[in-house]
């Protein structure tokens, strides 16, 4: 059995050395090998000296910031390449335990009706989005642990979001979409379907295969067994100019691409009213999502 990890980073090295740190320190079952595929998008390319002390680490290099979509799809080629059994797509802003990769092996993943297995994901301590929580339950405050469509909307949000895990989810669950910040996947499963779809660039990449996935007849699950925490917003930024556009274009692309009609249309009369009176970055989004300016579109890397 061969598990493949993939991390994307972008000036972040720490973060991705410690993670690094983290996953070889799990104890490896008899039968299992894990690869750990380090995708570089940033410039100074310094990570590359500093994974050498890794057993299972193996540089990949970018050319230059291609985004967390074609970050990931660089990773996973060359792990399909190397006949990788499982590959687990994992920020590299997370913190993950000892018993991780076991974790991973006791889940349903295996299942051939499953498509794709997320799990339970905490903020990580200090990176709550709010600030009245008992500091015993700081560590435990729930982050994901499972995901909803609102297609009347075409809104994706995180079940769970802020609460304090007191054992409600306890129980493995059907998802919506798994969050790429921690993406379990068989490679077979890759290889029918197709990978991340890169016009996505950063936010809705992941609701687009999970989609992708489902209607190839394969089922999404969210397993609580498997806890790892996220230093959210380290990279992009909730509520950041660079949030907004990806936001706003890549909810059209997704809505205008799946949602019923009546949706698309009520869609169309929100582009409208924001290219009057939205924010500076949700005009640019709008012109970009309506001339095809995909990817990094007109967004300055």
């Amino acid at each position: 059995m061969k598990i493949a990890f993939i991390t994307v980073g972008f000036h972040s090295d720490e973060d991705t050395i410690e993670v690094v740190t983290q996953l070889e320190a799990n104890i490896l079952p008899k039968g299992v090998e894990i690869v750990i595929y380090c995708v570089d998008n940033s410039l100074s390319k310094n990570l590359k000296k500093n994974l050498g002390k890794f057993k299972h680490a193996i540089y990949l290099d970018s050319p230059g910031n291609i985004g967390f979509a074609a970050g990931n799809n660089l990773g996973m080629k060359r792990a399909l390449k190397d006949k990788a059994d499982i590959i687990v797509l994992i920020n590299n802003d997370t913190v993950v335990p000892a018993d991780f990769v076991t974790n991973i092996l006791n889940s349903p993943i295996s299942d051939e009706n499953i498509g794709v297995v997320g799990g339970l994901i905490y903020f990580s301590k200090g990176f709550e989005f709010k600030e009245n929580y008992q500091k015993e339950d700081l560590g435990k405050v729930i982050w994901y642990a499972g995901g909803k469509h609102d297609w009347d909307n075409v809104y994706a949000s995180h079940i769970g979001v802020d609460e304090v895990d007191k054992g409600q989810f306890d129980q493995i669950r059907n998802t919506d979409f798994v969050t790429g910040c921690l993406f379990i996947v068989r490679a077979e499963i890759l290889e029918k379907v197709g990978l991340f779809d890169e016009r996505y660039c950063l936010y809705f990449e992941d609701s687009d295969l999970c989609l992708r996935v489902k209607k190839a007849g394969y089922k999404l699950l969210v397993d609580p067994q498997i806890k790892i925490g996220h230093k959210v917003a380290q990279s992009s930024g909730i509520g950041s100019p660079l949030n907004d556009y990806f936001l706003t274009r890549n909810r059209l692309l997704f809505g205008f691409t799946y949602a019923r009609t009546r949706t698309k249309i009520a869609l169309l009369r929100e582009a409208i009213k924001k290219l009057i009176i939205g924010t500076p970055a949700q005009k640019i989004a709008v012109r970009d999502y309506f001339t095809k300016k995909f990817g990094w579109g007109s967004w300055k890397k």
